[in-house]
């Protein structure tokens, strides 16, 4: 009895462990990139975008999707709550990838 438990135990692990590594990547997370007036100037000024994402995505997650969307490398993700519910990540881009190549990527510029 006590070797089936262990055996549904270790299997229950297996799948879940599976799942978050099928899951490590949700590139769904991403709604979509704002193209305001503030989110301009701070891709000019300071190599930045600003995308709408899911509330309950972590700065982690964020960071791993935008990173296999586009191809680039992320140096800092920071998040915002705004007062309509909506959650705002900040990410800055390394040197070696101009913010304004992935906003023309996204049709932003």
């Amino acid at each position: 009895m006590a070797d089936k438990k262990e055996q549904k135990n270790e299997s229950a692990k297996e799948s879940n462990l599976s799942s978050m590594e099928n899951n490590d990547i949700n590139v769904n997370l991403v709604k979509y990139a704002l193209s305001t007036e503030k989110s301009i100037r701070l891709m000019e000024l300071q190599n930045k975008l600003v995308f709408v994402v899911e509330r309950k995505s972590k700065k982690v997650e964020i960071k791993k999707a935008i990173e296999s969307l586009f191809n680039v490398k992320i140096t800092k993700v920071a998040t915002h709550i705004d007062r309509q519910g909506n959650k705002r990540a900040y990410v800055t881009f390394a040197q070696e990838t101009p913010a304004i190549d992935v906003a023309t990527k996204l049709g932003i510029m």
